[in-house]
């Protein structure tokens, strides 16, 4: 029930609209400080990251130690580019509402990865506001670039689809 109203419900869309440029503009006020600073190195976030393994109580899981040690530390220097870009990109595709879904999820991601890494800062509120937009489907999209083509790109897919079933038959 409450999944329908987030994905159909008219007023809502307007309500998430607002809930995603926050997030987009979250997102690339992120990303662009980086890219605008020059020079973002992930190697000391990684690198405390990884120091929160051991301990009594690790902050951060034993399998995600073995990927920030054989996987992003080695290769710190993709991450480096990686990292504020992906923040742009998903600022920019939620901000303006084009591909919105794709947008959350790879944000979503990002949010997870920085947890799993034993950092909070915004992460859970991120992830949480995410949900909204993730659940709702086009809804979110609905004012924003998704709302103009997604209309238009079903109509031209169900033709297709229509027409195949005819041929099929």
């Amino acid at each position: 029930m409450f999944i329908d109203f987030l994905r159909e419900n008219k007023k809502i869309s307007i309500l998430l609209a607002v809930l995603r440029v926050y997030l987009g503009y979250t997102w690339i006020m992120a990303g662009w400080g980086k890219i605008a600073s020059g020079h973002f190195d992930a190697s000391g976030f990684l690198q405390g990251a990884l120091a929160k393994v051991t301990g009594e109580h690790p902050a951060v899981q034993g399998w995600w130690g073995v990927f920030l040690e054989n996987v992003a530390i080695p290769n710190v220097e993709i991450f480096n580019t990686l990292v504020p870009w992906g923040e742009l990109l998903v600022g920019i595709g939620l901000l303006v509402g084009c591909f919105t879904k794709t947008a959350v999820l790879f944000g979503l991601i990002m949010n997870y990865s920085y947890l799993f890494s034993g950092t909070t800062s915004t992460n859970p509120q991120l992830v949480l506001l995410s949900m909204f937009i993730l659940v709702s489907a086009v809804n979110a999209g609905k004012y924003g670039i998704d709302g103009m083509i997604m209309p238009t790109l079903n109509e031209k897919l169900f033709a297709n689809k229509t027409r195949e079933k005819r041929a099929a038959a």
